[in-house]
């Protein structure tokens, strides 16, 4: 079975959107840069409804391994280091079984 990791992220008041436009930019790189990303999607809340997160990333990957080396790759790791430390108020993620 396939993995789906999910992740919401509520941004720090002060995250602008010049920031937010820089964090989609490398995320856009990354599924060139890990072949274990089998898809890969992400953006902005659109702001239907009140009270949800900000931003949301979901990838998808062959199997738990793949997932943990995109967890660890130093590509994700320098996105996490320099747009999300620091930046966000609440994260949430999830991973699950999907079926392929």
């Amino acid at each position: 079975m396939s993995v789906r990791h999910i992740v919401l992220f509520s941004w720090n008041p002060d995250v602008d959107q010049a920031h937010i436009d820089g964090f989609s930019a490398a995320l856009a790189q990354l599924p060139a840069k890990i072949p274990e990303i089998r898809h890969y999607e992400f953006g902005s809340d659109l702001a239907i409804v009140e009270g949800n997160y900000d931003f949301a990333v979901t990838a998808v990957f062959d199997d738990e391994a793949g997932y943990r080396v995109y967890r660890e790759h130093p590509a994700h790791q320098a996105v996490i280091a320099e747009f999300s430390v620091g930046r966000v108020n609440q994260r949430a993620a999830v991973q699950i079984h999907i079926d392929d």
